[in-house]
């Protein structure tokens, strides 16, 4: 299958051209809307076309789409990959508006295209094995969830993350929408309603750099979630704690394979053996099995569209202080 990126993106560079390239695909063209940047893009990694707009792309046989461009942008490049008849494979958060998200579903459903959001999350080791053990009840009757996924965001990442909020920037929809993914991933629901406080610590203008909030989940679950982009020595971890036992993941909220996963039940605490997949190259695995229609575990356009409506609620809790309920589409 041959792709075309769209956005000369640092995950793009690190993480995503290896992983279309292992699942034996081509990646044919790079757009930027810096001429500079794309042509330096396409050189380092040995990609033909360079271009700054993707009316370009028209003529070059390309099947499907990489976005990672800024939030603000996804929603035109993915209806116009979708008129193209292009599959989609969509960074987080699909879009800066509830309202565009659903647009940009619509018009993949419409075009008969396979949408995929990368939550890249959910094909970590440990998020795979917790379900496993959740799927065999080997907790019980699940009752609460702590979810801490603050970290440090790194120098060369903290442009329009911490100055654009217009781009999608704040720490709210840059990870909150990963935690309601994961979360749904693993207990098969979003949440109902939310109640959280944002703060802003002095590394972003104008913004939230912080964010903790209570999600509430209609079969009684009650999820704690810690996001942050400020505390550089933490470790993330996710707990998942029921009446016959408890979860416990360390260091399995990062773009890399590894962390640990501990259960804990009458019988004692021990580790559970975990795999080292890549996380990205699953996703795409996954996305070529989409497109066979054949079952798979990726993130849909609409799992994308759920997974903002909670980050929007989270940013409409804190700035209302009061607990509001989730408006999904």
């Amino acid at each position: 299958m041959k792709w075309a990126l769209v956005g000369a993106s640092t995950i793009a560079g690190q993480w995503m051209v290896d992983a279309i390239r292992a699942s034996g695909d081509e990646i044919v063209a790079v757009v930027s809307g810096s001429a500079e940047r794309a042509q330096a893009f396409a050189a380092q990694h040995h990609i033909a076309h360079a271009l700054t707009t993707e009316a370009q792309l028209d003529g070059l046989g390309v099947q499907a789409v990489y976005i990672s461009n800024t939030n603000d942008k996804h929603e035109a490049s993915v209806v116009r990959a979708a008129a193209a008849a292009q599959h989609v494979l969509c960074e987080k958060p699909l879009a800066v508006s509830l309202e565009a998200a659903h647009r940009m579903v619509q018009a993949c459903a419409q075009a008969g295209v396979v949408m995929v959001t990368n939550h890249h999350l959910r094909h970590n080791a440990a998020h795979r094995a917790m379900r496993e053990q959740l799927s065999k009840q080997a907790l019980g009757r699940v009752s609460a969830v702590r979810l801490s996924h603050s970290v440090y965001l790194p120098q060369h990442l903290q442009g329009w993350r911490l100055s654009d909020k217009g781009a999608g920037g704040g720490v709210v929809l840059d990870i909150a929408v990963h935690n309601a993914d994961s979360l749904a991933f693993l207990l098969g629901e979003y949440p109902t309603h939310v109640c959280a406080m944002t703060s802003n610590t002095g590394m972003a203008k104008g913004m939230e750099d912080t964010a903790m909030s209570l999600w509430q989940y209609a079969s009684g679950i009650t999820a704690f979630t810690h996001q942050g982009f400020n505390t550089p020595f933490a470790q993330t971890h996710l707990q998942i704690h029921g009446d016959k036992g408890s979860l416990h993941g360390a260091g399995i909220l990062t773009q890399a394979p590894g962390g640990s996963l501990e259960l804990s039940t009458d019988s004692g605490t021990h580790d559970l053996p975990l795999d080292n997949d890549n996380l990205y190259q699953r996703v795409v695995r996954n996305m070529h099995a989409a497109i066979r229609g054949e079952p798979h575990a990726n993130a849909d356009g609409a799992a994308g569209l759920r997974a903002l409506a909670v980050a929007q609620a989270v940013l409409k809790s804190a700035a209302s202080q009061q607990t509001e309920a989730v408006d999904y589409p």
